[in-house]
């Protein structure tokens, strides 16, 4: 059975029927950090209605399938900040091999693809394109990770620029637990408020309902993993960044550096950037402005 296709996924209903489907160009979205393909869903509904179907993938450790901490859901949670986790050992090449595998069974399938990632997402998806640049036509970033300039989201996070972004907090010691773990379900209030001011500035805090979409765990590979790419595969696919001015995750100054580094890493096909207000998480906060941009941006020149 065939998963993806120019249509949508087989079997759901994404748009009115009234709505003629776009047959050559598909968006394929690669979430970030602690995230999941549950977070696009509002977003693949508003981009549907334009005519444009999309294709929300899991990384390896994500999706409603992703392993949790023994503790995670108990009284107390026992372990926690301890507890190996069952991602440890998952590395930067096994995420980009599902993400390839995926492209390629979309690319089947559609005669123009269109590449979306968030955040950390932007390591792989990065990676996949310099392996097999022929998988997508168009690389669009969402204040996303770009590897042109530093191979290591870490080198970004850790650089003068990003001094001012709100860091989620921590759950125990990454090379102890094998993976950057957090706690959505956390007891404590300040903790809780930390994480929806980092990654959701912008929504309204009597909606709690975002901390159960939320994984505890990320790969360590996903953050601290080495990503590389080249001006000759990578840069030879044309590309967008989408910046978020009010992100408090990865502020505008982190994400101009990374577009800056990477323009002077292939200066013969420079970014082509725009700007959404908001922060982190358009995908959930403004869904209908963020496929109205991309809609923009799919459509083939």
């Amino acid at each position: 059975m065939t998963l993806f296709g120019c249509g949508g996924l087989d079997g759901v209903l994404l748009i009115p029927r009234k709505v003629v489907m776009n047959q050559r160009t598909t968006v394929v979205f690669v979430h970030g950090a602690w995230h999941s393909s549950l977070h696009w869903a509002a977003t693949q509904r508003a981009l549907a209605a334009r005519g444009v179907p999309g294709v929300a993938v899991d990384l390896p450790g994500h999706g409603v399938t992703a392993p949790l901490p023994s503790g995670y859901l108990r009284p107390g949670q026992p372990g926690l900040a301890t507890e190996r986790s069952s991602l440890a050992g998952l590395t930067a090449e096994q995420l980009v091999d599902a993400l390839v595998a995926d492209l390629a069974e979309v690319r089947r399938g559609c005669e123009r693809v269109v590449l979306v990632a968030h955040s950390a997402g932007g390591g792989p998806a990065s990676a996949a394109v310099e392996r097999h640049p022929e998988l997508a036509d168009h690389l669009v970033y969402l204040s996303a990770f770009v590897p042109a300039g530093r191979p290591r989201f870490g080198e970004y996070v850790e650089a003068p620029e990003n001094a001012g972004a709100v860091q989620v907090p921590r759950a125990g010691d990454h090379e102890t637990i094998g993976a950057f773990r957090i706690n959505p379900l956390s007891p404590d209030d300040g903790e809780i408020e930390t994480i929806r001011r980092s990654f959701l500035g912008d929504w309204p805090a009597d909606r709690p309902g975002w901390r159960l979409t939320l994984h505890p765990d990320e790969p360590v590979a996903s953050l601290a993993g080495e990503f590389r790419v080249t001006a000759a595969r990578w840069g030879r696919v044309p590309r967008s960044y989408i910046r978020l001015t009010d992100d408090l995750a990865l502020p505008s100054a982190t994400q101009d550096l990374m577009i800056a580094e990477a323009d002077r890493a292939a200066p013969d096909t420079p970014f082509a950037v725009y700007s959404l207000p908001g922060g982190h998480s358009p995908f959930l906060t403004r869904p209908g402005e963020l496929a109205e941009l991309l809609d923009r941006i799919a459509k083939p020149a």
